[in-house]
């Protein structure tokens, strides 16, 4: 019995863990990207791939970024300000795939 329920706690772990902070901030990351000037359809897409792709903590310093609008090219311009490569890259090659159709993201 006690190994049963171990097996249930250790299930339950295994399924939040598959959950991730960054997957939960999606709504958070497009909404700054909208209101940064981006259209729905580029938030949309871009949001996906830098959910995945980066930390909660970059991502927190990119939110930092909304209030001004911006065009795709000003928003990767005003990231690089930011400092951190990675997300210059994610967020560089998220904004190409995404305007162009190219990301999978963007064909859903």
């Amino acid at each position: 019995m006690r190994r049963a329920g171990a097996c249930a706690i250790l299930t339950g772990v295994l399924v939040l863990a598959a959950c991730t902070p960054s997957k939960l901030a999606y709504g958070q990351v497009k909404s700054a990207m909208m209101d940064a000037g981006l259209s729905e359809a580029n938030s949309a897409c871009m949001a996906t791939r830098m959910t995945d792709r980066l930390s909660l903590g970059q991502l927190q310093k990119l939110k930092q970024l909304k209030g001004e609008k911006r065009s795709l090219f000003d928003y990767v311009s005003a990231v690089r300000r930011v400092g951190d490569a990675q997300a210059i890259e994610v967020t560089a090659s998220s904004a190409a795939l995404c305007a162009v159709g190219l990301a999978p993201e963007k064909r859903r």
